[in-house]
Parts: structure tokens; sequence; C-alpha cells
């Protein structure tokens, strides 16, 4: 990193305390699941200062096996994980027919405990999927994406897609193919290019909508109309 990459950093590092300060302050919604095919969700709840309850942190899925995932949850939810030798310095698990790569751990036993806690924290009541449009993606797995019967769910992509529902255009990575490094800083303001999506709103709205349930369900359960 040159000087000048330095100073931007610090420039940026030192206006980020106090975003993040802010968006933990507005956040209602508290210790929502995160399912994401790559480190932006990690960076997302590092940001709001929340707990990792999703073990699909610090890791990579290429995007065919993500929604293989996403398609099939209720199975690869009761399968072990496994892990085979390659040539990476880094260990690569197996979920059945999914290769995940765990690019940010240091061992096996490491990216398994983590792996092994992480799923014990699942709230599929407060569940948030996300998806980046790049390595590979293409506008046939967006579709299959957007059809998934998942209420929260959003795919970040390099350009407008506005016949997809849940796709999200981030400025600034038109003139590649695919999205880019959306976690980086976009400018010199302490700013994200994935700041550009409004997730707090989004997973603010997930409680809202259960907060303005709950009288309603607490008199079904009253008069034994709901079973919980």
């Amino acid at each position: 990193m040159n000087p000048f990459q330095k100073i931007k950093s610090a420039v940026n590092k030192c206006q980020r305390f106090f975003i993040n300060r802010s968006l933990q302050r507005k956040l209602t919604n508290q210790g929502m699941t995160v399912i994401s095919a790559n480190c932006v969700g990690a960076f997302i709840l590092h940001d709001l200062h929340q707990p990792f309850n999703s073990p699909f942190v610090n890791l990579y899925l290429s995007p065919q096996d993500f929604l293989r995932y996403l398609q099939n949850m209720d199975f690869y939810l009761t399968q072990s994980l496994t892990f085979v030798q390659t040539e990476n310095s880094y260990p690569v698990g197996k979920l059945a027919d999914l290769e995940i790569h765990f690019m940010h751990y240091h061992s096996e036993l490491e990216a398994n405990e983590k792996w092994q806690l992480r799923m014990s924290r699942i709230k599929l009541d407060n569940l948030f999927i996300m998806m980046t449009d790049r390595d590979g993606v293409t506008e046939k797995e967006i579709q299959l994406f957007d059809q998934l019967p998942f209420k929260n769910k959003v795919i970040f992509t390099h350009k407008p897609y506005p016949a997809f529902k849940s796709a999200y255009y981030i400025k600034g990575f038109e003139k590649q193919n695919q999205a880019g490094d959306i976690f980086e800083f976009s400018g010199w303001n302490g700013k994200k290019y994935y700041d550009q999506f409004d997730y707090v709103k989004w997973f603010n709205q997930a409680s809202s909508i259960k907060a303005a349930l709950q009288p309603f369900l607490f008199r079904c359960k009253s008069k034994n109309l709901y079973n919980a």
C-alpha cells in the first residue's frame, strides 16, 4: 500500500467508525441469520456489531453450489460437514455434494468448530439471504435466485435487472462484467459500495412485521386458535 492509499484508508476507517455507530443505533432487528455466498454478509454483520448466527461467513461457495443449497436447504441442514484434501492453502469442506471454501480459516479443526457453533445459532424465522453477481453468475442464475421461496433475499448486481425483484444494482462496476468487492470503500467518505443498499431498513422491516403481529398472535394463542 503506497502513502496515498494509506492516507485514504485511514480517512475512510475514521469516518466508518461513526457511520457504523449510527447504523447500529438504527438497527432494531437483532440477531438475524444471514446466509451469504461470500464475505459480504460477514462484513455487514461486523459493521452492525451483530453475531454470526449462520455458518456462512468468511467462506465461499460457487454460485451454482449456493443456489443448490438454497433450493434444498432442508436437506443440507441435516448433512454433516466433511473435508477433502486439495492444493489450496485453506480448508475445503464438503456438505453432501457441495464444496465449501474456508478461505479465512487456518485449519479443518477451526473451520469445523465454527461451522458447528454457528449452525446451532441459525434462526429460520429471522432469515436473510444475500448473493452477489460475480464469479460467473449468469442472468439465468439471477432468475433462479429471484424465484426462490424466501421473502428476505437480495442479489447485488453490477447493472440493473428490472425484471427481477430481488436484484439490487450497485453502482460503480459498470465497466466490469460482474460486481466487484462491494465491501470496499467507494470513495473518501467512509461509505462502502454496499451502503447503496439500505440493509438496516431491510433487516428492520422483518422485525416490524413480527412486532405488528404479536398482539394478534397473543389473542389467537389465548383462544387456542394458534398452536406455536
